[in-house]
């Protein structure tokens, strides 16, 4: 008995070792990450030699390792970050180039890929072509960053990074821990400093001159404020779009049933003016007033059917869906307020405005 439990400890000290020796192998696998070359050299360089060597950056940065390491929660809230910027700068239609961990190089330095970069009057095309931010080409560096961490290096985001985009003159650098439920703001003084500043925050908002925005962290979620008013992201948008929808298809039934209720009335009040000649007058007048609200009623469903049209069109650009002119022209020429409904539908989920008019299945 003893010496099979000796042969079991055994056992489980080799299998121990060999995890150990494992993952000091796999450490030591850890791939390199590429030194940019110089302005000169990447002048110098043929555009085939040029996409070479952002090959190797591209495979270097994509560390497996790292993204496991991080995991879903990482990759929610800077998804969830890029969307909320994105969409509210496309709202106010200011020109600011923002990316979801693009490879940045700056001459002679280390490449990068920060977690969320901005780079102020940079249009972002609709097809961008960009492999990485190389800062040669670009004539500029980046201005703005923002880092998340969950379970990966912490004294990567809050010591390295800080001293690097210093250094680099980045004006601005954030780090949000999403298993701590912590801010970070650091800020360059001046445009030649290379040393940041941490940045006070004022009420629990870390304020963002680059941006224009605050950053504050409400319901354990980083959240971007301009003002007072909160940032939302598409899914909010699109709830509180739909709840509008909502009330307007309720006012659609509203007046479609002040429609029939005022016809039924001017046809009573018609069969008694020709019943009682006495009354005429009377049933005259209040054929005229049902008359009068039948039109307000058909004003009202005409209004509410352009404010479909509207939602309709606003949910599809709010999705980045490019409407084209012919759509348009159906939508416009549609006044049927449950063609216009099963479209609103088709809106929240189709992958192109061609499909707003599809059959909606029995069932479905």
């Amino acid at each position: 008995m003893n010496r099979h439990r000796d042969a079991i400890a055994c056992g489980t000290a080799s299998h121990r070792a060999t995890l150990r020796e494992a993952m000091k192998v796999q450490a030591s696998a850890k791939r390199t990450i590429p030194i940019a070359p110089t302005e000169e050299q990447w002048r110098a360089m043929t555009p085939a030699e040029r996409d070479r060597f952002l090959d190797n950056v591209l495979d270097a940065l994509s560390d497996p390792q790292q993204l496991m390491s991080e995991g879903r929660p990482h990759k929610k809230a800077k998804t969830r970050a890029l969307d909320l910027l994105g969409l509210h700068f496309r709202t106010l239609g200011r020109v600011i180039y923002l990316q979801e961990e693009m490879a940045v190089l700056y001459p002679g330095e280390e490449s990068f890929s920060p977690d969320i970069l901005a780079v102020v009057g940079v249009e972002e095309p609709e097809d961008d072509e960009r492999m990485a931010w190389v800062v040669v080409d670009e004539g500029k560096g980046l201005d703005f960053v923002l880092e998340v961490t969950y379970h990966g290096d912490r004294s990567k985001d809050l010591v390295d990074n800080v001293e690097r985009y210093a250094r680099l003159g980045i004006p601005e650098y954030f780090v949000y821990d999403r298993a701590r439920q912590r801010i970070w703001g650091y800020r360059l003084p001046s445009a030649g400093a290379k040393r940041y500043q941490p940045i006070i925050p004022q009420g629990g908002r870390y304020a963002s001159m680059v941006l224009g925005l605050d950053l504050a962290i409400h319901g354990n979620r980083l959240r971007f404020f301009q003002g007072m008013a909160e940032l939302f992201d598409s899914a909010n948008l699109i709830d509180q779009l739909s709840t509008m929808v909502d009330n307007l298809e309720a006012k659609t039934r509203l007046a479609e049933a002040t429609i029939e209720e005022a016809t039924a009335q001017a046809q009573q009040a018609t069969t008694q003016a020709q019943q009682a000649t006495a009354q005429a007058q009377q049933a005259t007048a209040q054929a005229q007033q049902a008359t009068a609200q039948a039109q307000q009623a058909t004003a009202q469903a005409q209004q509410a059917t352009a404010g479909l049209r509207d939602a309709i069109l606003l949910v599809l650009e709010l999705r980045g869906i490019v409407c084209p002119d012919e759509v348009r022209a159906r939508l416009s020429s549609c006044d049927d307020p449950d063609s216009l409904r099963r479209c609103l539908s088709h809106a929240k989920t189709c992958s192109s405005a061609d499909e707003l008019f599809r059959p909606t299945l029995h069932g479905a």
